[in-house]
C-alpha cells in the first residue's frame, strides 16, 4: 500500500494526493455488488491502475483512512453508510480525493444542502467499462492539472507580505472542496 507523504516527502499522519507507489494511480472502488465490483476492478487493473476494494461505506472509510488513494469510485446505494455519506465524511475530514459516484437517476441531493457533492463526478447507471475508464482518466487528469498548477507556482498574498509555502496553498485548496 502507498504511504501518505506530506509535501516535503516526509511520512505524515495527514493526507496528501501524493502516494508513494510505483507511479501508478491508486483507486478505491466501493461497491457491494460483487459482479459489478469485479468488472470495474478488472477493467481498471487492465488499464494500469492499482485498485483497492471495499464492500460498504464503512469499510471504504476505513480504507481511505488507512491507505493512500488518488481517486474514490463509490456506489451510492450501499449497506450501512451510503456513497453520499462516505463523500461527506471524506470532505469533512479535508481529504481532497477526487470522487466518482455511481447513481441510477438524477439525484435529489443536487442542492446546496449537499455542498460536499458539488465537485463529485456522477456516473449514471447502467454504464459501460469504457464510460468508467473515460471518466476516470478525465477526473485524474483534472485533479493532476489542478495539483501541478498549485504546486509549481508560489502565490504572493494581496498585501505582498511574503511568499506562501506550497503546503499552505494545498491546505487552502483542499479546504475549498
Amino acid at each position: 500500500m502507498g504511504q501518505i507523504k506530506n509535501m516535503q516527502g516526509e511520512a505524515s499522519g495527514g493526507f496528501s494526493l501524493q502516494c508513494e507507489t510505483n507511479d501508478k494511480y491508486r483507486i478505491l472502488v466501493v461497491n457491494d455488488d460483487a459482479d459489478i465490483c469485479r468488472l470495474n476492478v478488472d477493467g481498471l487493473r487492465r488499464n494500469g491502475y492499482e485498485v483497492g476494494i471495499a464492500g460498504d461505506g464503512y469499510a471504504g472509510w476505513l480504507e481511505l483512512q488507512t491507505n493512500c488513494y488518488n481517486l474514490l469510485i463509490t456506489e451510492n446505494e450501499l449497506p450501512g453508510m451510503s456513497g453520499v455519506g462516505l463523500v461527506k465524511k471524506l470532505r469533512l475530514a479535508n481529504m481532497p480525493i477526487p470522487v466518482i459516484i455511481a447513481i441510477k437517476t438524477m439525484p435529489t441531493w443536487q442542492s446546496p444542502q449537499y455542498p460536499w457533492l458539488l465537485r463529485a463526478s456522477k456516473l449514471y447507471k447502467p454504464y459501460t467499462i469504457v464510460a468508467l475508464l473515460g471518466l476516470v482518466k478525465d477526473v485524474l487528469r483534472s485533479a493532476n492539472d489542478a495539483t501541478i498548477n498549485v504546486h509549481q507556482s508560489q502565490i504572493r498574498p494581496p498585501d505582498g507580505s511574503r511568499w506562501v509555502p506550497t503546503n499552505e496553498i494545498r491546505h487552502a485548496f483542499s479546504s475549498q472542496q
